[in-house]
């Protein structure tokens, strides 16, 4: 079962954060971080195989306080799509910006 593990420390890392659960038998654990400063998004996932002791995760350590914050644990559910108007990532919903050859041009028109 994969549980997402949210609320955590900046300095949490894999390590740190398979180390907190490893009295349940983690198989995998991975702190989600930021493709382009590679910090901590604040959450990450741990996967425990054996249901029963992934429940007792979820019971244990559900509002845990590791290192002045208090976890959020539940089980992991897939993404879901946006719902709104946003444009997609890496795509502006604003107009492009003329550049500084076609402003002079349409200057020297007037």
């Amino acid at each position: 079962m994969k549980l997402y593990v949210g609320n955590l420390a900046w300095s949490i890392d894999d390590k740190a954060l398979a180390a907190l659960f490893e009295s349940y038998g983690v198989d995998e654990a991975n702190v989600i971080v930021d493709k382009f400063s590679k910090r901590s998004k604040g959450f990450g996932f741990v996967t425990i195989n054996d249901e029963d002791s992934a429940k007792k995760a979820m019971a244990d350590m559900d509002q845990k306080e590791i290192e002045g914050r208090a976890l959020n644990v539940n089980e992991a559910r897939p993404m879901t799509p946006r719902d709104d108007d946003r444009a997609p990532r890496g795509e502006s919903s604003e107009a492009p910006m003329a550049d500084a050859e076609a402003i002079e041009d349409a200057q020297s028109n007037e």
